[in-house]
């Protein structure tokens, strides 16, 4: 067997994807106890049960993808040192002049539009390492000035 990177999670994303997990188990029981519609509806093949099919691979599919998370999943824990970004660091900054706050997450709990970046993007990779007043110049896809100005771990 291959060896596997781990997902490295914060708690409460551990446990928003066991929930989630959790939740597709009991729909693809329901789903196979109550609603598989029969394969042939006269001679030709039932496009209901072409659609069940389709479902149920999907739910399998992602009930897969969470159990692998799951199997391999990696705390996020709080580093010796708070002076410097790493994961599960939350960040007030100023991008370009503008104040906002992100998280440095894993790959598996980004949401940027939720302000929680992935330790493996280029912003993510660009900000760890670096230490409160940095100021830090990415310029994909176009020049932008990140300035950490507090550093913070839960």
């Amino acid at each position: 067997m291959e060896e596997r990177d781990n997902f490295y999670l914060t708690k409460e994303g551990l446990v928003h994807i066991k929930k989630e997990y959790e939740k597709l188990r009991k729909i693809r029981q329901a789903k196979v106890k109550n609603d598989v519609p029969s394969l042939f509806e006269s001679e030709d093949l039932n496009p209901d049960y072409t659609a069940f099919q389709e479902d149920l691979n999907l739910i399998e599919t992602r009930l897969n993808e969470l159990e692998l998370i799951i199997d391999h999943a990696c705390l996020i824990k709080k580093p010796s040192s708070d002076s410097t970004v790493d994961l599960g660091a939350r960040l007030d900054m100023m991008i370009d002049g503008i104040k906002t706050e992100y998280a440095i997450v894993g790959t598996s709990e980004a949401d940027p539009l939720k302000g929680k970046i992935s330790n493996e993007s280029p912003v993510g990779k660009a900000l760890i390492g670096h230490k409160e007043g940095d100021e830090i110049i990415i310029s994909f896809p176009k020049r932008t000035v990140y300035k950490i100005r507090k550093i913070y771990y839960s």
